[in-house]
């Protein structure tokens, strides 16, 4: 227990700093902090009508921090799983639009899996270049990020683009049985469900199978892991492929349970939020559910600041960006001895002892 008090005080104590620096910013604004703390609370956890847009944007966080935080274990820093997303919602569409998919819940988890494989398959891609041509992966993946939104708009525009969408290209709308539906009627749709046990089975995989305790001993260790005879690069893509495969996931199931095609607004910035999720969760994925509930609010929040305070309503990526700066501060902290630092503080504070007095054996003190 004091363990995990421990790791949760660092990120815990970076995102109530991350409040206080934003509240200051808006303060030179001329808006009040305690009325943004109080309407990014109401905005975010207020009421029911609250919660469902928190939790709607929820779902993606928790699948695209997945895409960081697998990755993460086996030793790599992954950050490009916007481009996942937004070829994982082309995927989704582009089969449903090509092939006759039965209007039940099997063709809807088959257009799902098209998004899943072609996240997969576009993250490995960073990995392979990590491991096959030693090229660092968090520079791959962020480029390859720009080539995937590239791609994506130039066939939504083009070769996959609906005749009747003008104002706003898209591909053609998904048919009705192959959406996704709201939970009990609400606006929160299952893809919240997938993404709750995706980080379970993710979670689970890393602690209690030989081949995720594998990915953590790479990921601790490379020399080591190679030294006892473990496939260092194929769990690399592995991990990678998995991470991938969420992130797609997550474009797949906005497409299928939010926009109904695949256009410009699957492009919102949930992969690049999904790094700050996992860089405060530690890359646990247990922990990246609470994080990404906490940062699906204060995304809800941010037109309620708008409509009451006239702030622009992107001044909750203000939050995000410094929430994200001092959690990487964070981090440099966390391995200091701090009992070890204030007793030395306190030993160079205090006064200089005189000069110890000799006690010599015919009874005469010598200073």
């Amino acid at each position: 227990m004091r363990s995990a008090l421990k790791e949760a005080l660092l990120p815990a104590a970076a995102i109530a700093a991350a409040l206080l620096l934003f509240g200051l910013f808006v303060w030179f604004a001329g808006v009040s902090p305690v009325e943004v703390w109080l309407l990014l609370f109401k905005g975010a956890f207020g009421d029911w009508y609250s919660w469902q847009n928190t939790l709607q944007r929820a779902a993606p966080l928790m699948l695209t921090a997945l895409c960081v935080a697998i990755p993460a274990r086996a030793g790599l820093v992954v950050i490009g799983g916007e481009g996942a997303l937004v070829l994982g919602g082309l995927a989704c569409a582009a089969l449903a639009q090509s092939l006759p998919l039965p209007q039940n819940i099997v063709g809807t988890a088959l257009a799902c899996l098209a998004g899943a494989a072609a996240g997969a398959l576009w993250i490995a891609l960073a990995g392979w270049l990590r491991q096959a041509r030693g090229i660092n992966e968090t520079i791959s993946s962020l480029l390859l990020a720009y080539v995937a939104i590239g791609l994506f708009k130039h066939l939504v525009e083009g070769p996959l683009r609906d005749p009747a969408s003008l104002n706003k290209p898209s591909t053609h709308e998904l048919a009705q049985g192959l959406r996704i539906a709201g939970i009990a009627g609400s606006d929160v749709h299952w893809g919240l469900a997938l993404g709750v046990i995706a980080c379970i089975a993710a979670a689970l995989w890393l602690r209690w199978t030989p081949s995720g305790f594998s990915v953590r001993v790479v990921g601790g260790n490379l020399r080591t892991a190679q030294l006892v005879g473990l496939p260092a690069s194929r769990l690399v893509l592995l991990a990678c492929a998995l991470g991938g495969a969420a992130a797609g996931l997550a474009g797949a199931v906005e497409v299928a349970a939010v926009h109904n095609s695949a256009n410009a607004a699957l492009i919102a910035g949930y992969g690049y939020a999904g790094i700050l999720v996992s860089f405060i969760a530690r890359h646990e994925p247990l922990a990246v559910i609470p994080v990404a509930i906490l940062f699906g609010g204060f995304g809800a929040a941010g037109s309620l600041l708008q409509r009451r305070l006239g702030l622009p309503d992107a001044s909750v990526l203000l939050l995000q960006g410094i929430a994200f700066v001092l959690i990487l501060a964070s981090e440099a902290l966390r391995d200091v001895e701090w009992k070890a630092l204030w007793l030395k503080l306190v030993h160079s504070a205090a006064p200089a002892d005189p000069a110890p007095a000799l006690q010599q054996g015919d009874g005469k003190v010598l200073s």
